[in-house]
């Protein structure tokens, strides 16, 4: 006969013998953050271990919390759940999960008692539920705290919350940050093109790194926000969060690493979040660090310790023994948002705005925008939010009691030096004057030297001194006029593209270059050198050097070096009487490898990674010894200062032909753009023809579509170009070639190889697979007309590659090219994925 065991004394067993460490979680489990003798269950897991429920140390303290390799993604009772080491985390046997402090008190519980709960759960995408059977009474997905995990639903009714900063989705569609519930500091909307109400908006987060907003009325969902690294990588974890700092952020993770990187963030310039630097706050920045500090010496911070929370008066306004004054910040704002901004701007001059507040009883700040538009913030007793730049053209003034006291400046600092020197010894002023007057004569050899600099006489030696800082590796920097002569007017063109027309020039060393004039500049003078110094830091064999540049009013012009032999189009797209124009295949091979390797290094080796955005054969130029150089690389981002992957088809600057799918599906352009228009290119060197010709041979279909169907029957001699008929043609380096371009044209980028990838396979170094079918179903030319429509796939990038090359043997025989006819497929395997 079985004794009857108390149900109590059977739970208390259980969860003495066998700590919880799987999915199912019964009533009455409990978690402490560190394991006693009455109970040593320190963590619930998912069932394959990717996420675990403990409690993680916080300084001293501790919090319950959900998390991935140690990153925190839910946190019971959010920033407010901070215990003590001798809390618990309990599921009790009425249904309700509580988190409690080593005192017995509340700290946070989910309100579900007596609901029917029969179990937790927490399963392998992160999310705890409790369930009553198959029912969701509660979960941590409908009530998450600053962080939104993969596939996790978010809606109107939901919020993220960090400090004084919220996150929520607002019933029209907008993404919205808040400061204190009520100011809308960033607020993201769906682009103009759409018109019409939303029923019920919700957001998601994808693994592939993209914010997607789906709606009942939506036809597809709205891309509203991309990760930089999307959809690269098969074990990266990707999560939105809202950080303490205010701003919202999307971060990778590698598994199992425990650390994140950022890869987008909602508002780029930090101190426009309002509030991020406390009341009565400045932020500024110290090179590209934010930092907050106080308006003036009138003020000290309101904690020593921390600068972020803000500043004080050092005496009141009301307790002013004289009038009070106001102190001028200039360059400086007053971040005024919704609601705020309606009911404080006003239209006055610089002098009004500041004497409205002076005598304004409410008034406590204000700031005048000095961009024409003469709008004036009042700022009331609320909390001001300042910020400080030497780019922003604005005045601000602050009530404090006189007399005004500055913040230390060099201004300050010049008038302190010059009191102390009355003090000094004779000898030391004979020094300063000895000096002053060695500058003055320097200054006046350096104005003699600049006024006749442009002379004909001495144009030719400045151009030589010029030179020599091209020798220390910087970029030189021309006068307009000395690229005017060097070019005789600008007279001999050597073509024009996307970018502007090139010309011919000699310089004074008889150097002889190439002079590009850009077209469509939006860069200030500033970013524009930052640019050029970019471009001219990257070195490599096969990419043009940048010689110099110019940048005088609205000029705007590079100096490259010259190449000789031209434009590879120059040699592929020739008729065959054209003497001297027709490359051997081992030329195109060596142009096809070395282009590769340029924008491998343009990629994968420079500091910061450049997306070229429009390889074409028009902009890989051949040297003497038909060396490929790739030329116009970091002139998309020098062109158009808007991050290239938002671009739209108003703003696509590649070539017709040679467009990835992305950039008329309005999704991100990264690298893999670029490798989608190295494989057009490969395809061309390979048969002479461009990737968009029609003709009776391809039976109307572009040469692109019609090289991959004699490729699956085995035509190779039919792609190959048959100029080269009478030519010796390596036919193994020719079938790499055509498969690697495949690969590359493939729709979705993730089934894109990476140029490193690219490089090696040609080499033959990595074995190739048989390429599936490249979806081409549109007519990338921005004037053409679409044969097909962009797949599904594309639009929600919903769906990834399942194969990609795999390893198979090669030869290093050279073939005529008739010796060849067929490729057999028993020779071309499938396997999962390039990233």
């Amino acid at each position: 006969m079985l004794l009857a065991i108390p149900s109590s004394i059977f739970l208390f067993l259980h969860l003495f013998l066998f700590p919880i460490s799987y999915a199912n979680i019964p009533l009455g489990s409990t978690l402490t953050p560190v394991s006693t003798p009455n109970n040593n269950s320190i963590n619930w897991t998912s069932p394959n271990n990717t996420y675990s429920l403990s409690f993680i140390p916080i300084a001293s303290s501790y919090s319950a919390a959900i998390s991935f390799s140690g990153i925190p993604v839910w946190k019971a009772g959010g920033d407010a759940g901070i215990v003590d080491s001798s809390a618990r985390f309990e599921l009790l046997l009425n249904g309700n999960l509580r988190l409690t402090n080593g005192s017995g008190g509340v700290v946070w519980e989910s309100n579900t008692p007596n609901r029917g709960v029969t179990t937790a759960l927490l399963d392998d995408s992160g999310n705890l539920s409790l369930r009553n059977g198959s029912i969701i009474v509660w979960s941590t997905f409908q009530n998450p705290t600053d962080t939104i995990l993969p596939n996790q639903s978010f809606t109107t009714s939901m919020r993220l919350q960090s400090g004084s900063y919220s996150f929520s989705l607002l019933d029209v569609g907008n993404l919205s940050l808040r400061w204190n519930t009520d100011t809308i500091y960033w607020n993201q909307a769906l682009n103009s093109s759409f018109n019409g109400n939303l029923s019920s908006p919700t957001l998601r987060f994808q693994q592939i790194g993209i914010i997607q907003l789906s709606d009942p009325t939506l036809s597809v969902p709205v891309n509203m926000a991309y990760s930089s690294d999307y959809g690269e990588g098969t074990d990266i974890f990707r999560y939105l969060r809202l950080d303490s700092d205010g701003n919202l952020r999307i971060y990778s993770s590698d598994r199992g690493s425990g650390t994140s990187t950022e890869r987008w963030a909602a508002v780029l310039d930090q101190c426009r979040v309002y509030g991020w630097c406390g009341n009565m706050g400045i932020c500024s920045y110290n090179d590209s660090t934010p930092v907050c500090g106080c308006p003036s010496l009138n003020f000290e911070l309101s904690d020593p310790s921390d600068s972020k929370k803000g500043c004080r008066r050092k005496m009141e306004i009301e307790d002013c023994p004289s009038s009070t004054t106001m102190l001028q910040l200039e360059h400086t704002e007053f971040l005024t948002y919704p609601p705020e901004l309606s009911s404080q701007i006003f239209f006055v001059g610089i002098s009004a705005c500041r004497l409205n507040c002076l005598v304004g009883s409410s008034c406590v700040a204000s700031t005048s925008l000095a961009d024409g538009t003469g709008q004036c913030y009042l700022k009331g007793s609320t909390v001001i939010s300042g910020y400080q730049s030497p780019a922003l053209p604005s005045t601000s003034y602050i009530k404090v009691c006189g007399p005004v006291q500055p913040n230390p400046s060099s201004t300050s600092t010049v008038n302190n030096n010059q009191s102390s020197s009355k003090k000094l010894p004779a000898w030391v002023v004979g020094v300063v004057v000895v000096s002053t007057l060695v500058g003055l004569v320097l200054l006046e050899v350096g104005l003699w030297f600049w006024c006749c600099r442009n002379s004909p006489k001495f144009g030719g030696l400045s151009a030589q001194y010029a030179l020599l800082e091209y020798a220390s590796g910087a970029p030189v920097q021309f006068s307009y006029k000395e690229l005017q002569r060097s070019t005789k007017g600008f007279k001999e063109k050597l073509g024009a593209g996307g970018f502007g027309a090139v010309y011919r020039g000699v310089l004074a060393n008889r150097t002889v270059v190439a002079v590009k004039q850009l077209e469509g500049i939006e860069q200030g003078e500033k970013q524009f050198r930052m640019e050029v110094a970019t471009i001219s830091s990257t070195h490599h064999l096969n990419l043009v050097r940048l010689i110099g540049f110019c940048s005088e009013g609205r000029h705007r012009l590079l100096v490259y070096e010259f190449m000789k032999n031209g434009s590879l189009d120059d040699f592929l797209f020739v008729k065959e009487d054209a003497s001297g124009k027709l490359l051997d295949w081992e030329t195109r091979f060596n142009v096809a490898l070395g282009t590769a390797r340029g924008i491998t290094y343009l990629h994968e080796e420079c500091r910061d990674c450049i997306v070229h955005c429009d390889i074409k054969p028009e902009n890989i130029l051949l040297d003497d010894n038909f060396n490929a150089k790739v030329c116009d690389f970091g002139l998309a981002k020098l062109i158009n200062s808007k991050d290239h992957r938002y671009r739209t088809l108003t703003s696509v600057r590649g070539t017709r032909g040679y467009l990835a799918p992305e950039w008329l599906a309005n999704l991100p352009i990264t690298s893999k753009s670029d490798i989608y228009s190295y494989g057009m290119l490969l395809l061309e060197i390979v048969s002479g023809r461009r990737n968009f010709d029609v003709s009776a041979e391809t039976s109307g279909k572009r040469f692109s579509i019609w090289a991959y169907e004699e490729f699956e029957k085995g035509n190779i001699n039919c792609i190959v170009d048959k100029r080269l008929a009478e030519h010796e043609v390596d036919m193994e380096q020719a079938i790499r070639a055509i498969m690697v371009s495949f690969w590359c044209i493939q729709e979705q980028p993730s089934q894109r190889p990476t140029m490193g990838k690219v490089v090696q396979m040609l080499e033959g170094i990595t074995a190739i697979g048989k390429p599936p079918v490249p979806k081409v179903m549109i007519d990338t030319s921005l004037g053409g007309t679409s044969s097909g429509n962009v797949s599904s796939s594309i639009s929600a990038l919903s769906t990834f590659a399942t194969s990609a090359p795999a390893p198979s043997s090669s030869s290093s025989s050279s073939l005529q090219l008739g010796a060849i006819s067929s490729v057999s497929d028993s020779n071309l395997k499938t396997t999962p994925s390039f990233i």
